[in-house]
């Protein structure tokens, strides 16, 4: 039986923005090294099967993702 964890971990509050977003990240670098064990909600894959659905229904409809990429590069705020 798991146990209860403790959010936010104790000492998380005292770390920076910056430094809980690493924390988190490194989270969730740690558990996707196993994929197999990252459940999938059913939501998800209902999404995944409605845009394939649109997909087959128009192939030309949307756009490649090179062209998607350089559209979001292009908007994107720079720092």
């Amino acid at each position: 039986m798991p146990h209860a964890l403790k959010v936010p971990p104790q000492g998380f509050e005292e770390l920076s923005v910056e430094e809980q977003i690493e924390y988190v990240q490194a989270l969730w670098e740690a558990i996707a090294v196993r994929p197999d064990k990252v459940p999938v909600p059913e939501w998800h894959c209902e999404i995944l099967d409605e845009r394939l659905a649109e997909f087959e229904r128009d192939p030309e409809e949307g756009v490649p993702w090179e062209e998607f990429r350089a559209e979001l590069d292009a908007e994107a705020p720079r720092r």
